[in-house]
């Protein structure tokens, strides 16, 4: 990657600090990228390689969500602070501060995913370009595919997990152990865990406060407040070119990509064929330069 001018800094929403930084140059003229990561959760640092993009001449801007990484930490927050409406009014205080609330390109990675369709509804004038970045349109889909990827466990590490889900013990390293098992197959294949995305799991596990309170434990195992969470019925509401990726072996199963295929009116899909849930680490060539094409058609 080319050396790139680099940027960073806080905008404020509701009293709490959101952490950014920009790559590139906002002033290029091409579509400028907001990335938003996972969990809820995450931290910016798994989907880091996005940045590379500004060796296409556009600004990629990067942040961690308020909860999490560089940004306000709030660990005595509970369900009824932890919505999406907060996270979107997050969002759009982010683009209005950075200044490209008027013209811009938005990729969101799983949750992230989650985040950026809801936005996209809303049909927000500036959003020239959506990514939906391994990511579902119904936590229904999501955990009717999860379990069916649980099935195909081995026998061992299913009955572990079963045991201490139904004991309450899902802190226990016998449990931790079975769940990177099923990681190892359908989060990140690349082994040993890249530096980048260890960090994420590491923050998670720092302060998990969000991940635990929207989603649950682990990614098959959702029980947070998210876990009646739906957006099929409103997709065709989406007025933004979009594109839909997932890996071959990914968390996000081939039903829970659908529904964008089938009722954005304006999409196109593909898939990764060696990536589970993270193609910009495990295809990262491939992944990248299928996005680079994509955002350049709306420059």
């Amino acid at each position: 990657m080319t050396a790139h001018a680099t940027t960073e800094g806080f905008s404020d929403y509701r009293g709490y600090r959101t952490w950014y930084r920009v790559v590139g140059d906002l002033n290029s003229g091409k579509l400028p990228l907001v990335v938003a990561h996972g969990g809820p959760g995450c931290t910016h640092d798994y989907v880091d390689s996005f940045k590379e993009l500004a060796d296409t001449g556009r600004a990629v801007i990067h942040y961690d969500q308020i909860g999490n990484g560089k940004s306000t930490h709030l660990p005595d927050k509970g369900g009824d602070f932890w919505t999406v409406d907060f996270f979107l009014g997050e969002l759009d205080a982010l683009l209005a501060h950075i200044g490209i609330a008027e013209r811009y390109a938005l990729l969101g990675q799983s949750w992230g995913g989650i985040l950026s369709a809801e936005h996209a509804v809303r049909r927000p004038a500036g959003l020239k370009a959506l990514i939906l970045a391994n990511s579902l349109a119904s936590m229904a889909l999501w955990v009717e595919g999860a379990l069916q990827l649980r099935a195909g466990l081995p026998a061992d590490v299913q009955n572990a997990l079963d045991r201490h889900e139904a004991a309450g013990t899902t802190d226990h390293p016998d449990y931790v152990a079975a769940t990177k098992a099923f990681y190892d197959r359908h989060v990140c294949r690349v082994l040993p865990t890249p530096p980048k995305v260890a960090r994420t799991f590491a923050a998670i596990d720092a302060d998990p406060t969000v991940y635990h309170t929207m989603n649950g434990p682990n990614e098959f195992h959702v029980i947070g407040t998210l876990r009646n969470w739906t957006i099929v019925e409103r997709l065709h509401l989406i007025e933004a070119p979009t594109l839909a990726f997932r890996g071959f072996y990914d968390e996000a199963t081939e039903a829970c990509v659908q529904p964008f295929l089938d009722r954005i009116p304006d999409v196109e899909g593909i898939v990764f064929p060696n990536s589970s849930h993270m193609p910009h680490v495990e295809e990262k060539d491939d992944c990248l330069a299928a996005v680079g094409r994509f955002v350049a058609k709306y420059d």
